[in-house]
């Protein structure tokens, strides 16, 4: 870590270049914050000019230089200079030494920090930057004075003047990567921007100080950053430098509103002297932003923040928030998150005397998803005599925090108080979904349906047997689990949430059985409901997720699976550390990834999500599962065979009703490893088994991952009445009339032409999955198409271009389809070929690689025969549809 990689700022490096090599002759100059990135940016675009076409120089002005005459440039001039010479005629040497010494070239001078630049500095520089053949580039910052001569350069419409703004969030992770060498998780990556404000300084700090204390750990190759902040002594002196000296009446603003913030303007101004606001506001301390007719405010950097509530005493520290509190009950909780914030700030002074008030915020940041702040919440509310009530809840939370022992410890400890039945039966339904879905103990749905055999009322028993339906589907007792939510439906007096919960888990069967409409709008009325539901039962999102992902998946809608990664649940899972939300959509969107064929993103996303669900039996087998797919898209047959296997640990039994997903994915690894015959027999097994259970929509993908082998022609299922089997494309031409979408039938189509040996209707096919970008079955499609047509190669070309402008749109993209086109040449052999490809002549390759021409000539007629094409034209698009073989673009 002693050097940061240049990541990033790819449109301001191309602009400091294209203005040097351009034609008009201007400079550029980069201005903006203290520890932007400009600097370094200067620097870089430096190394990459040629020094055979320019005479370049680099200097960094100085408080040091600045009060000495040519002291900015002392890194250029001589250390003596003519005697005798005017001011003006001192410039003019000066400009002629550099033309001298540029020996023709042209010069480039680059000043970092122009700024700081000593007035006879400043002139020169202004003098040069006249130069017909000079350019003059540099830097500067916000908010100093800038010496005249160097004003003059763009007001003169000399250069050209840039703001570098902050790292942006994408550019914050790539950096992270590159210094970490690994991938961070998305959690940690947000955090460290928020308080970096996507200052490279500050963010290079901020890891230092977390680098030292071990506060940075490695799950699955993916950093975490546990989250605890280590101000390093030169961050601290960073931010106390910008701070600066405060009277008492700004420290008191300041402080206010960093425990505090986001503050109303008007409550801020009635607890300190408005004076002292401005004075705040005009130092760059705190900064006013509107939100809706409100004016609120904000400190003008997080590390402030940071700094001043490490800074403040604990008994000023909880006298401020007590003060923050009152001053918000004072005017009444008029926001939704008003009384979430004044039970954080009653509960941090030691002011807390409501439990209820305590309950019910925690409730509501439970209900954002942030399971740490509602954790902390509800403990307090159950250590002030919050009853069952927040017994339950703290229970909840817990479970979703993965740490179901402990949760199992608070029920106990209140289940002999509990002596009303409604109190009870919640009870009952969160000790049954911590022992299922928590303690893996698959006996609960018994213990849970006896249970419910038990009740009288009529909700109460809704309730219950909206639990049970749920766990049975899980358990894969799918008609068990219709039933009973069909009842839960049907009953007038079921409760809201259990209602939904029941539509959930109708949802997610309807999905896997490819009645993808009625899953549609089942979800669609959950989703309109959820203000209704979220305040009783916040983790129902995480069913419908499920529901919804699985319909979604199963019916190839990637561009649906791109909107619910990036809704609002997603955001507020992901700040909130809640995993089983944040590890479900990882998992989502790395399949997304996938069939796009951008392996390396659904590689990194798969690990994410291993990582994420590393402490949770919930999804994790899930997880790896489709971690072990991606290396198998990959041709990573080692990493998808070790996938697998953690797939096979991490598994939870009470989670049936993902086994589709995990026996699929092992069906990829036989694949990968180079066993096609185990392969094809373990997705045949598995597709007649999917058949037995009635999940249509996953039968559906079992049996294309047959076509992609091959297989269409394979039989499948039992033998029919005339004592024979049916082929998986008769299989699949039945299911096209019974799951819903055009997938089914394109599926379908895929198959026949398979089957019939059709080169066109093979393309065909793969225009129309390439139309709903996936691009992996489109590339395997038209490969199969290649294969067939190896023997035509005047008919191959435009194939073999269609399928290098997919492979274009791919990583490492190496599945067994692919792997039909991949002749076997001999090193020799491809090396030739890709010499050829770029346009070298055969002399020139025999030149370069110590053979005859007619040697090299034979080569080519060989590479010609086994890639089936009839010339250098098609030999590029040729190498490039090989996958592994050639890297160059072959347009």
């Amino acid at each position: 870590m002693s050097r940061w990689d240049f990541v990033g700022r790819t449109d301001e490096l191309n602009r400091l270049l294209s203005t040097v090599d351009g034609p008009e002759g201007r400079g550029l100059f980069f201005s903006g914050k203290a520890g932007v990135g400009k600097s370094r940016l200067l620097r870089e675009g430096v190394t990459h000019l040629p020094t055979d076409r320019y005479a370049i120089w680099f200097v960094s002005a100085s408080a040091t230089t600045a009060a000495l005459p040519f002291g900015g440039l002392v890194q250029v001039l001589p250390a003596e200079q003519p005697q005798g010479l005017s001011p003006a005629g001192v410039l003019h040497w000066a400009v002629d030494l550099l033309q001298e010494q540029a020996a023709g070239r042209s010069i480039v001078l680059a000043i970092d920090d122009a700024h700081l630049l000593d007035p006879p500095s400043a002139a020169l520089v202004n003098l040069i930057g006249r130069a017909e053949n000079a350019t003059v580039i540099g830097t500067l910052r916000d908010g100093e004075q800038i010496p005249l001569p160097i004003r003059a350069l763009w007001t003169d419409d000399l250069v050209d003047l840039v703001e570098v703004g902050p790292l942006s969030p994408s550019e914050t992770t790539g950096l992270l990567a590159a210094i970490l060498e690994g991938p961070i998780d998305a959690k940690s990556s947000q955090r460290l921007f928020r308080l970096s404000a996507g200052n490279a300084l500050l963010l290079r700090e901020l890891v230092f100080a977390a680098r030292g204390g071990d506060e940075f750990s490695r799950t699955y190759g993916i950093w975490k950053w546990t989250g605890r902040l280590e101000l390093a002594p030169s961050l601290t002196d960073l931010i106390d430098a910008r701070i600066g000296q405060l009277t008492p009446g700004v420290r008191s603003v300041v402080e206010l509103v960093a425990f505090g913030e986001p503050l109303g303007l008007q409550l801020l101004q009635q607890a300190v002297d408005p004076g002292d606001v401005e004075i705040a506001e005009e130092r760059g301390l705190i900064t006013m932003v509107p939100d809706d007719r409100r004016l609120d405010v904000r400190l003008a950097h997080p590390l402030y923040g940071e700094v001043m509530r490490r800074h403040c005493p604990v008994s000023r520290t909880r006298r401020l928030q007590a003060t923050l509190a009152g001053l918000l009950e004072q005017v009444g909780a008029r926001r939704r998150d008003d009384l979430l914030r004044v039970a954080v700030w009653r509960h941090d002074s030691g002011t807390a005397q409501d439990p209820t008030l305590l309950l019910g915020a925690a409730a509501q940041a439970f209900g954002r998803y942030d399971v740490p702040l509602a954790t902390r919440l509800a403990r307090a509310a159950l250590e002030g005599d919050g009853g069952s009530d927040a017994a339950e809840l703290l229970a909840t939370i817990l479970m979703f925090g993965d740490r179901p022992e402990e949760a199992i410890q608070v029920l106990d400890s209140v289940a002999g108080k509990i002596h009303d039945a409604r109190r009870r039966t919640r009870w009952l339904t969160v000790r049954g979904m911590v022992t299922y879905w928590g303690l893996s103990q698959e006996s609960t749905v018994e213990e849970i349906a006896a249970r419910g055999d038990e009740l009288t009322d009529s909700a109460d028993q809704a309730r219950v047997r909206a639990f049970e339906a749920i766990m049975r589907l899980h358990r894969l007792d799918t008609g068990t689990a219709l039933r009973l939510a069909q009842a839960v439906l049907d009953r007038p007096a079921s409760p809201m949430a259990a209602r939904e919960l029941a539509r959930c888990t109708i949802a997610h069967l309807q999905a896997a059985q490819g009645q993808y409409r009625h899953s549609a709008t089942a979800i669609a009325r959950v989703q309109a409901e959820a203000a209704r539901w979220r305040g009783d039962m916040p983790y129902l999102q995480l069913a419908m997720e499920l529901a919804r992902g699985t319909r979604l998946a199963l019916s190839g809608d990637l561009a649906g699976i791109d909107a619910i990664v990036a809704d609002e649940f997603a955001d507020l899972a992901g700040a909130g550390d809640f995993r089983l939300g944040t590890g479900y959509l990882a998992i989502l969107q790395a399949y997304a990834a996938r069939l796009r064929g951008r392996g390396d993103e659904a590689l990194k996303t798969s690990l994410g999500a291993c990582a994420v669900l590393a402490t949770s039996r919930v999804y994790a087998g899930l997880a790896h599962a489709e971690r072990a797919q991606v290396a198998a898209l990959r041709g990573d047959a080692a990493h998808a065979a070790e996938a697998m296997a953690e797939a096979d640990r991490t598994h939870a039994p009470g989670m049936a009703v993902l086994y589709p997903w995990i026996e699929q994915a092992r069906g990829a690894v036989h694949a990968a490893v180079g066993d096609l015959p185990v392969a094809t027999k373990h997705l045949c097994e598995l597709a007649d088994r999917l058949h037995e259970d009635g999940l249509a929509g996953h039968e559906l993908l079992v049996l294309l991952d047959l076509v992609r082998l091959g297989q269409a022609a394979a039989p499948i299922g039992p033998a029919c009445t005339d004592g024979g089997r049916r082929s998986v494309a008769q299989r699949l031409a039945e299911l096209s009339e019974r799951v819903d979408g055009p997938l089914p039938s394109l599926v379908s189509r895929y198959a026949r032409a398979a089957v019939e040996n059709s080169p066109t209707d093979l393309l065909a096919v793969a225009d129309c999955f390439a139309a709903r970008d996936l691009t992996v079955y489109a590339a395997e499609a038209t490969a199969m198409a290649l294969h067939l047509m190896r023997s035509r190669a005047a008919a191959n070309a435009p194939a073999r271009e269609r399928l290098a402008a997919l492979l274009r749109r791919c990583d490492q993209v190496d599945t067994p389809a692919l792997r039909l086109l991949r002749p076997a040449l001999s090193e020799r052999e491809l090396e030739v070929a890709r010499l050829a490809a770029e346009g070298a002549t055969s002399r020139a390759i025999a030149e370069r690689l110590y053979l005859s021409a007619r040697t090299v000539e034979n080569h080519l007629q060989r590479v010609y025969s086994k890639l089936g094409v009839a010339s250098r034209a098609e030999l590029r698009a040729a190498l490039w549809s090989l996958p592994g073989q050639d890297g160059a673009d072959p347009a």
